[in-house]
This record gives C-alpha cells, structure tokens and sequence, in this order.
C-alpha cells in the first residue's frame, strides 16, 4: 500500500505552511486525499509529482476496461477487447494490464472495475481506455470521470465504438431499475397494510 502523510509531515516534506496547503486544497491547485472523518492525507506520489521526481516503485499506467452484461457474451467481450487493443497501438497508448468485468452498468460491485478504483486514488493508474462511456458506468459517467481527474489525475479516454453499446443491454437496464422500483412500491404498500393494521388493533384495545 502507498505511503501517505498527515498534511503537517507533507508541509514539512515540501517546505510550505499547512494553511498553503490548505488553500492550494480548496483553489485546487494541490487537492488532498480525505479520511472518513475528513481529515486530509497526501500520498507519497503526490510528493514525487510535487517534486518533480521520477520513481520506477511508482509508476503510473495506462489501462483498457472492458465489460459486457453477462458470461453469455464472451465473444463480444473478446471483440471489444480486441477493438480496444488496436485502437491503444494506433495512438501510441502502452496498455499495462486490462481489466474486464461481467455484470451490469447499473452494478457498482463489479470486481475488476473496484480494482481499478482502488488503483486509481492509490496513484497507480494514469489513462483508462474505454470503447463506449457505459462500458464504464450506466449513469454518472461525466461525474465520475471528473472525480477521477479532479482527485486522481486520472484520463479515461472513450474510442467511441458505438457496436460495443448495444441497445439490448440498455433495455435489460432499464428493467432492472422498473423491478427494483417495482419491488419497492410493492414493499411500501406491505409496510402500509401493517401500519394500519396496529393502528386498528390499538384502537380496539
């Protein structure tokens, strides 16, 4: 895991006062890691982007993510892929690793694409190449792209291969979001049937 540092060790480290950095943090010019409790930390890559040190323990890569709805896909996981292979070698990209997922857009649990995450605020990943913008994430796209940059540095570049959107996954999507709001209504209702039924039955007390 990568070093971090309180902000006064990180002041120290690069000679400025922590208010600086306080400020740098809120204008954007130097934005700090938060803990749960909202305490701010900055990494040890911070530090060597801040000095402008090179180091090889550190390096920062450029990924491919791929994914597709279901395990019935495979072939066109494997075209995706493929696309995106191509498309990184025509602009010069050097793909370090590619990570692929089954599962729905909708699904924030996907394995790979938390492992990319977790890569991504420890500094590791530089260029995330991406064939459509829901290959990533069904909503939030813009928002989460942004975060990525504003807090990791992070490019996602999108290669624009309209094939690899399918309508079909957006349809399967879509009801996905009908049956859960479905089932909630049909909750709430269940959970107003018993409301009112206490309700009666304290009345007849």
């Amino acid at each position: 895991m990568e070093k971090c540092y309180k902000i006064s060790e990180f002041a120290k480290m690069i000679n400025r006062k922590v208010k600086t950095l306080q400020k740098w943090d809120r204008d954007g010019k130097l934005v700090a890691h938060r803990t749960p409790t909202g305490r701010r930390f900055y990494t040890h890559q911070q530090y060597l982007e801040y000095m402008g040190i090179a180091d090889e323990k550190y390096p920062r890569r450029e990924v491919i993510y791929a994914r597709v709805s279901n395990r019935n896909q495979k072939d066109d996981l494997k075209n995706q892929i493929e696309f995106l292979t191509n498309y990184c070698e025509k602009q010069g990209f050097t793909i370090h690793k590619i990570y692929q997922d089954f599962g729905s857009g909708l699904n924030y649990n996907r394995k790979d694409w938390n492992k990319l995450i977790d890569k991504c605020f420890d500094g590791k990943i530089k260029t995330i190449v991406i064939s459509h913008e829901d290959r990533f994430t069904r909503f939030g796209f813009d928002w989460i792209s942004d975060l990525l940059k504003r807090r990791c540095d992070v490019d996602i570049v999108v290669a624009e291969n309209i094939t690899t959107s399918p309508e079909q996954d957006l349809v399967k999507d879509l009801i996905s979001i009908i049956h859960v709001f479905s089932c909630r209504i049909h909750g709430l209702r269940k959970y107003k049937k018993k409301i009112k039924k206490e309700l009666d039955d304290e009345e007849d007390v």
